[in-house]
Formats: structure tokens, sequence, C-alpha cells
């Protein structure tokens, strides 16, 4: 074999090297991204990481937001309610309950409707903090429940059809006082963080 020869090979051996590392290396640049720092889109609903003890997830406070939430927004979202509720006065039951004047009524009013046993035993009114909790998932406010209805994640959405739910009567209901919303606040939202916490 000449010098010639010799030198060909050589050289096809070290120009295959430099093409392998130097695609490696453009390989890794392209699959192996840097990870980002935040999503590039956040997705509603999806659980964040959390460092710290788990908070339990509670339906936001919306009662701050309904003297000014869309009513007719409330009676669009309604309709995916119609198939098992009416809403009309002296409308009809059906799969559910009719919920004309639901607003402040005794939860499970109705003689001769078949509630669930957990909504059947449960004290107290359909108040605004009651619905809020219970539009925002009630299967977590009634535990036992029937209603097969994954609720209304955003504030606004369930401000919006507590405020609709609230004309359905022949005299409104009093609007939430400051009292009223302070106290949903301190129910709803998590404690505020002690000085020196990390938070």
């Amino acid at each position: 074999m000449s010098e010639f020869e010799f030198n060909k090979i050589f050289a096809a051996i070290l120009l295959a090297g430099i093409i392998a590392m130097l695609t490696g290396f453009v390989a890794k640049k392209a699959v192996y991204p840097e990870k980002l720092k935040k999503d590039a889109v956040f997705v509603d609903g999806a659980e964040l990481a959390s460092s710290g003890p788990a908070v339990e997830k509670k339906a936001e406070p919306i009662l701050h937001l309904i003297a000014s939430a869309d009513v007719a927004r409330g009676e669009k979202l309604s309709k995916a309610c119609a198939a098992c509720h009416s809403f009309d006065n002296g409308g009809p039951q059906k799969l559910g309950p009719n919920l004309w004047n639901i607003v402040n009524e005794k939860k499970a009013h109705i003689s001769g409707f078949a509630y669930s046993d957990a909504l059947a035993t449960m004290d107290g009114k359909w108040d605004y903090v009651a619905l809020n909790q219970f539009l925002w998932k009630p299967k977590a406010y009634v535990p036992g429940t029937k209603m097969n209805y994954i609720g209304l994640r955003k504030p606004e959405d369930r401000a919006a059809m507590v405020a609709w739910l609230r004309t359905l009567a022949s005299s409104k209901t009093a609007l939430p006082s400051s009292s009223q919303i302070a106290a949903e606040k301190a129910l709803l939202l998590p404690p505020e963080p002690e000085a020196g916490e990390e938070g």
C-alpha cells in the first residue's frame, strides 16, 4: 500500500470522526432542548408541583364578584344544567330538582323528590357560599351526591351562575354584605404565611 493511499484512508477516518462529533453536537441541541423555567402555555386545572405541604384545594371566593357578575352569561351557562333541572316557577322536577327560588332555600327542601342520602341529611341553606362550593365541584361539597356534573372551575362563571339563579325568584335575595364577603374569604382562601415562613 502506497503512502498516498494510506493518507487517503487516514483522512477518511478523520473526516468520519469529525462528522460524527458534529452530528452528535447538533443532535443534542435539537433533541435535548434546555428545560423551561416555567410552562410556555398554562393549562387550566393542571396540578402544580409544590415543595411545601399540600394545601387542600377549595373553591375560590366569589361573593365579591356577584354584584357585577354577568347575569346573561350565567343564563347561558345554565343551558348545560337544563337537561336535569327546570328553572321556571312551578316547573317540573326532572332528574334533578326545580331550581326556582333556590338561593337561600333550605337544602333538600322539595318534598317527594328523591335526593341522595348525602344531600337529604345535609343541614343548612343554599346560601351564596354553599352554592359557590357546590357549583365548583359537587362531589367534593356533597360526597355521595347523585349529581354527575364536574363543576364550574372559573370563579367568574360561578359568580355569573349564582347571580342568574338569584334572579329566579319572586323577590331577589340581598347581595352579599361586606362581612359575608370577608367570611367567605376567611373560609376558602389558604391562610397567609406567618412572618419568617417561606412561601
